[in-house]
């Protein structure tokens, strides 16, 4: 009797489990095959590193807020987070500094515009929102810290929190980011003119850039968005990563914002908070059952990873999850892959 087949027997809810977990799989395994072949989109070239990405790789993973994961695919290849970290260092910022704190600095409207666009809201001399690059860079500068070290290791921390593991920077990510991002700069300075940004403004770029370049899997992607589905709690650790009050001000802003000028369309055809990044993933959570992790390369026109946002579509239409179908989002889904539980 091998160590599987012994668990079972000492415990037959673990086979139950695997029962009822099997059908999921399958689908995962579906939907894989069926968008594998797409050969639309292009790996982003802008940052000269991320263009050595293979075309081909392709991985999903879903996590449970019971702590099951599911993958399929590359779910286990790292590649460096981008513009996904946005919404979960708008979530530090919040606990350093409270709405009214943020809120002073950074808005929280729609743009329609690029993710990198140079501009501010005329009226209050703010970025828009966090989940564009003049946000994002904003919302980075208000990480609390002594020093740049000090900052850096909260930010790390924060990582761990959210993918129950130590997260580490890609170094060749972060000098390619640091030595073509002029224009990140220019965005910087322009908000340091008009006060929405520190002294600390190099320091801040330095951390951004860092911050970008933080490695993590299709996996790690599943389960910080599960920590979000599940108020905050990272499902695999049972540690607090981000306070309960503060989670559904970044849900609402990956519902609004988060797929940069895609958003609008996004929430209209798959209604789940989600935020992608130029390396090729995409994090979406459905509140209350799981978090959903896709890594493909090739993006579409506006940035989005165009395998991720099929995967995304058509979980979400196959188990009703948008946020405003009429039966109860997510039912099906946590149906599907959720075990039965002890004495249930």
């Amino acid at each position: 009797m091998n160590a599987e087949t012994d668990a079972e027997a000492i415990d037959p809810l673990i086979g139950k489990m695997r029962a009822a977990a099997a059908p999921f799989r399958k689908t995962l395994q579906e939907l894989h095959r069926r968008h594998a072949g797409l050969a639309d989109g292009a790996v982003a070239t802008y940052i000269p590193e991320l263009a050595l990405a293979d075309p081909s790789w392709f991985g999903i993973s879903v996590a449970t807020v019971d702590g099951l994961v599911f993958e399929i695919g590359d779910s286990g290849r790292p590649f460096s987070i981008q513009s996904i970290s946005k919404p979960f260092v708008f979530g530090m910022a919040l606990q350093d500094h409270g709405r009214d704190g943020v809120l002073r600095r950074v808005g929280v409207e729609p743009t329609g515009e690029a993710f990198n666009a140079i501009i501010l809201d005329e009226a209050t001399n703010r970025p828009f929102n966090p989940m564009v690059n003049a946000g994002a860079i904003a919302t980075t500068d208000l990480i609390e810290g002594a020093d740049a070290g000090e900052r850096f290791k909260r930010l790390m921390a924060m990582f761990r929190r959210f993918t129950g593991r130590d997260v580490h920077i890609d170094n060749a990510v972060f000098l390619s980011e640091r030595t073509t991002g002029h224009r990140n700069r220019a965005i910087a300075h322009l908000m340091r003119n008009f006060g929405m940004v520190g002294d600390r403004v190099e320091e801040s770029l330095e951390l951004y850039f860092q911050q970008c370049s933080a490695l993590v899997t299709c996996r790690d992607l599943a389960v910080m968005g599960a920590t979000l589905a599940d108020g905050g709690r990272n499902p695999l650790t049972g540690e607090t990563a981000l306070e309960p009050s503060y989670v559904k001000d970044v849900l609402s802003i990956m519902l609004t914002c988060g797929m940069y000028d895609f958003a609008g369309e996004w929430a209209y055809r798959t209604g789940l908070p989600a935020k992608s990044g130029v390396a090729g993933g995409i994090v979406a959570v459905v509140p209350g059952v799981a978090g959903i992790g896709v890594y493909s390369p090739p993006l579409d026109a506006k940035g989005n990873s165009v395998r991720g946002i099929r995967v995304c579509q058509d979980l979400s239409q196959e188990f009703g999850l948008h946020a405003f179908e009429a039966r109860f989002a997510g039912a099906s889904l946590r149906d599907s892959c959720n075990p039965p539980r002890r004495g249930g």
